[in-house]
């Protein structure tokens, strides 16, 4: 058993990590209330007293920036929602049910994740050209498809694998259909699963630049990353104004918390619903 210095010193420890851990982004938001003229001085500000939200103001203003955040709440919703679909039933069929060709599945699996994303750049931009998809939203979500899917395969289906086929078979034996014995046992003991597995294809989607910068070329068809890097170039032709460009970074990263948020509500209620139909 530890000692009370001991726990003392390991508390310690942890809070100084998670000070150092959200330092950059306190420091972004400060950044954001402050004026260029502040943020120039020689003498760091670490509080925004007399600060204001001009430099929000400003960012949401630019033309821009509605579609941009249109373009990517319309992606990202995308591909979390067939993700999950496909990350299911693929999961699904690789832990319930054995046939041929599964662990070749598997290793196909494993094996496309090591491929470069680069690599593929000048295939995936042919692809779309050819198929009139380029600067859409439909053609963007396939290829982040493609790339999300298989991880989410493999994530889903250690949730899977770890609930007893026998919960299933009870049920089954107490009178529910295979689908009720699954929906109503099963699938709630997998909603963390689904919720960790969303929280990773929304990241993907939200925060993807690469991709989004070979497909999305048109000017009117950019998601916030492309956006936040036009709009950084735009005050680089000035005096670049980094309250203007930490408030823009800021309403990039706004959608995230607000997602985790909601997302660690349904984890906690996932588990207990799991918890007690278990």
């Amino acid at each position: 058993m530890k000692t009370g210095l001991q726990r003392h010193t390991l508390n310690l420890v942890a809070i100084t990590l998670a000070l150092i851990w959200v330092f950059p982004v306190y420091w972004m938001l400060n950044s954001a209330m402050l004026p260029n003229r502040t943020l120039q001085s020689f003498t760091p500000t670490f509080v925004p007293f007399g600060g204001s939200f001009r430099n929000f103001r400003s960012a949401i203003s630019d033309g821009s920036f509605a579609s941009a955040l249109g373009m990517s709440i319309s992606i990202t919703l995308i591909v979390v929602f067939f993700c999950l679909v496909f990350a299911f039933l693929g999961a699904l069929a690789i832990s319930r049910f054995r046939f041929k060709g599964r662990k070749s599945f598997l290793i196909a699996v494993l094996l496309i994740q090591m491929l470069p994303a680069e690599a593929l750049f000048i295939a995936q931009y042919k692809m779309m050209t050819s198929l009139g998809l380029l600067n859409s939203i439909i053609g963007v979500s396939i290829i982040y498809i493609a790339a999300v899917v298989p991880f989410t395969v493999w994530m889903l289906r250690g949730f899977v694998a770890g609930i007893p086929a026998e919960l299933e078979e009870a049920a089954m034996v107490d009178g529910l259909s295979r689908v009720q014995a699954f929906m109503r046992i099963t699938f709630p003991l997998l909603a963390p699963g689904l919720v960790a597995s969303g929280v990773y294809a929304f990241l993907q989607a939200w925060n993807e630049f690469t991709v989004a910068l070979i497909l999305l070329p048109e000017e009117s068809s950019r998601t916030l990353p492309l956006w936040l890097r036009g709009f950084v170039q735009a005050s680089a032709t000035r005096e670049t104004d980094w309250g203007e460009v930490m408030a823009a970074s800021t309403l990039v990263a706004v959608p995230v918390i607000i997602f985790f948020l909601i997302v660690q509500g349904r984890m906690t209620a996932g588990l207990v619903s799991g918890a007690v139909k278990g």
